[in-house]
């Protein structure tokens, strides 16, 4: 297992949780790092992005300005705070790594990720 993603639950609408991504045994390399999540039924959907020496962030339209992604150096994980929650937001986030370069564009594509931690339910409830 290359990756772990830890911090799901259960909460209310308009609540928030934080997730939080560890690479296992090592640190995280020059790409980018991502969320993803999947609703029972649907397609895996890309959430978010971001790259540990840059910084620089990616979000989906439909958690813009309601999530956060965040590297934190002290515990070596890269975080995504999820506030104002919505029912829509419910499913399995999992925590992505890609280790060769892709274009922003292509980060909602699930293909171009190559590493992939087991997933963390959230469940939010109306």
């Amino acid at each position: 297992v290359q990756l772990q993603a830890s911090g799901g639950g259960l909460v209310q609408a308009g609540g928030s949780l934080r997730l939080s991504c560890a690479a296992v045994g090592r640190t995280f390399g020059d790409f980018a790092i991502g969320w993803f999540r999947q609703a029972p039924g649907k397609e895996r959907e890309f959430v978010a992005a971001t790259r540990w020496n840059y910084g620089n962030t990616l979000y989906s339209d439909s958690v813009k300005g309601r999530f956060i992604i965040s590297r934190e150096y002290s515990k070596k994980t890269v975080d995504l705070q999820m506030n104002s929650l919505k029912p829509e937001d419910t499913g399995v986030y999992y925590c992505a790594e890609q280790i060769t370069w892709a274009a922003p564009d292509d980060y909602h594509e699930a293909w171009r990720w190559d590493y992939w931690g087991r997933g963390t339910l959230v469940t939010v409830s109306s």
